[in-house]
C-alpha cells in the first residue's frame, strides 16, 4: 500500500492507546511514516492492575501514564484527544468528534488503519443491569466501584436495622473469570485486613463476598487442578463462591439467581462478560458474536488489506479453535506483528501469517495468593504471586509508576493499609447513583 500522493509519507492511524496501539506506533518508529494515535483519553491504562485501584489498593495515577509522554521520543508520531465515531473503509476515514455530544464531526484520512479500540463490558441483553451492576473495564470504572464498596461500610457504620446493616455488608461478584476472582479476593482482604479496626460500630471482617459463576468453575481458561486451587484459596479468604449458577435478575437491593436463591446487596459488580466496542459495527466487515472484527491470518479486516484490527477488537481464528483470548499478551504480539507488516508493505515484501506465542497465565487472588501456568510449570500460592508481582510491575510503563507500585505494595503488604481509599463523586449514599450521567 502506498499513499495517496506519490510524495506525501503514508499515513498510519491508530485508534486506541492500549497495549495493541502502543505497540503497533512503537514497531514503526524508524519507519518512514506520519502516525496518528487517536485516544478519547490522554493516558495508557494498565488494564491488569484496574482491579487494584477498584479495591483501594493502588491510585489511578499509579497505573496509567500520559500517551504524550510514551511517544515524546518518536518524531513521527502525533497523539489526538479525540473520539472515533465511525470508519469508512472504502474513503479511508475515521470519524471522530471532540466532544461527548457528538456534535463536532470531523474526518481523518489513512493509508492504512489499525483499530485497537478495547473492549466494554457486556450485559447479555440486560443493558438496564448496567446502572446497577458496574463492570471493570476503564480508570472511572474502577473508582466508581471503589467508590460503592468503601461507601456501603460507611452506611452500615450508621445503620441500625440489623438487616439493612447486613444487605450493606453483602457484596455480590457476578462472573469468575480473572476479573471476578481478583475483585472477590481483593474485596475479602479489604475487609478482613484493611478495614478491621477502622469502624467503631460494625465489624469489617464479617463483611460477606459472594462469587457467582454460571460455569462448574473459576478461571476455566486454567486447567482443572488450577482452578481448585483458585477455588481452596477463595474459601481460605471466606469468599462463598456459588458454581453452575446464573443470575436471573439484578436490583438495587440485590441480585436472584436461577435456583431460587435472593442475595440482598447494595454492591454489585460485573465481571461476566465483555464485547468490542461499538465502532466495529460502523465497518461493515464481518463480526463474531461479540462484535469483534473476524480477522484474516495476517490481522487485516476482510477486503481491506490496508485496515487491521488487534486485542479485544479482533476475533483471531486461525490459531487453535477458539479466539484467542482477549489478554495484553496477545493485543502486544499483534500489535507488533502489524507493524512488522505494514513496514513489510512499504519495503514491497510479503506479509506473514501472525501466530501467538502464549507465554503462560496468571491470576492474583489476594495477598500471597495466585495462580499461574506456562507450558507444563504450574504454580499456586505464594510463588505464583510473586511471578505475578514481577511480571505486572515489569510491564507497567515508567520507572516511576514501577517504583510507586513496588513501594505501595510492600507498604500493604508489611502493615496491612491501604492509603487510596479516597471516595469520590460527592455521593453519601451507598449502590448505584440515583441519576446516571
Amino acid at each position: 500500500m502506498t499513499s495517496s500522493s506519490s510524495t506525501a509519507r503514508p499515513r498510519i492511524v491508530i485508534i486506541g492507546g492500549g497495549f495493541g496501539g502502543l505497540s503497533v506506533a512503537k514497531a514503526l518508529h524508524k519507519a518512514p511514516v506520519d502516525i496518528t494515535l487517536l485516544d478519547r483519553t490522554n493516558f495508557h491504562l494498565f488494564q491488569p492492575l484496574l482491579y487494584q485501584v477498584s479495591m483501594a489498593g493502588l491510585s489511578p495515577a499509579e497505573i496509567a501514564w500520559p500517551l504524550r509522554s510514551i511517544l515524546r521520543n518518536q518524531k513521527n508520531a502525533r497523539v489526538l484527544l479525540l473520539e472515533a465515531k465511525s470508519i469508512d473503509l472504502d474513503a479511508r476515514e475515521v470519524h471522530v468528534c471532540d466532544s461527548e455530544a457528538g456534535d463536532t464531526d470531523s474526518r481523518i484520512p489513512y493509508d492504512y488503519l489499525v483499530l485497537a479500540a478495547g473492549a466494554r463490558t457486556t450485559y447479555f441483553g440486560h443493558d438496564d443491569w448496567g446502572k446497577i451492576a458496574v463492570g471493570l473495564k476503564d480508570l472511572n470504572d474502577a473508582v466508581e466501584i471503589r467508590t460503592r464498596v468503601l461507601l456501603a461500610f460507611e452506611a452500615a457504620e450508621r445503620a441500625t436495622d440489623p438487616d439493612e446493616r447486613r444487605s450493606l455488608m453483602t457484596f455480590v461478584i457476578i462472573g469468575g473469570g480473572p476479573t471476578g476472582v481478583e475483585i472477590a479476593g481483593a474485596l475479602a482482604e479489604l475487609s478482613k485486613f484493611v478495614l478491621a479496626r477502622d469502624f467503631r460500630a460494625i465489624n469489617a471482617r464479617v463483611a460477606r463476598v459472594v462469587l457467582i459463576e454460571a460455569s462448574p468453575r473459576i478461571l476455566d481458561s486454567f486447567s482443572p487442578d488450577l482452578s481448585e486451587s483458585a477455588l481452596r484459596q477463595l474459601q481460605e479468604l471466606n469468599v462463598e463462591v456459588r458454581l453452575e449458577v446464573k443470575v436471573t435478575d439484578v436490583r438495587h437491593d440485590g441480585v436472584t439467581l436461577s435456583n431460587g436463591e435472593i442475595i440482598e446487596s447494595r454492591t454489585i459488580v460485573w465481571g461476566a462478560g465483555v464485547g468490542a466496542t461499538p465502532l466495529t459495527e460502523t465497518l461493515g466487515v464481518p463480526l463474531d458474536r461479540g462484535k469483534r472484527v473476524i480477522v484474516e491470518k495476517d490481522c487485516s479486516m476482510p477486503g481491506h488489506p490496508e485496515a487491521f484490527a488487534v486485542g479485544d477488537t479482533a476475533a483471531f481464528l486461525h490459531q487453535g479453535e477458539r479466539a484467542l483470548p482477549g489478554v495484553s499478551p496477545v493485543a502486544m504480539q499483534q500489535g507488533r506483528h502489524v507493524g512488522r507488516m505494514i513496514a513489510n508493505d512499504l519495503a514491497k515484501k510479503d506479509r506473514e501469517t501472525f501466530h501467538y506465542t502464549d507465554k503462560g497465565s496468571m491470576a492474583t487472588i489476594g495477598r500471597s495468593r495466585a495462580i499461574a501456568q506456562t507450558g507444563r510449570l504450574k504454580m499456586s500460592g505464594y510463588p505464583a504471586w510473586m511471578a505475578w508481582l514481577a511480571v505486572h510491575i515489569f510491564f507497567l510503563i515508567g520507572f516511576k509508576n514501577r517504583v510507586a507500585v513496588l513501594l505501595n505494595w510492600a507498604y500493604s503488604y508489611f502493615v496491612y493499609q491501604r492509603g487510596a481509599r479516597i471516595i469520590t463523586g460527592r455521593r453519601l449514599r451507598p449502590g448505584a447513583p440515583e441519576k446516571e450521567s
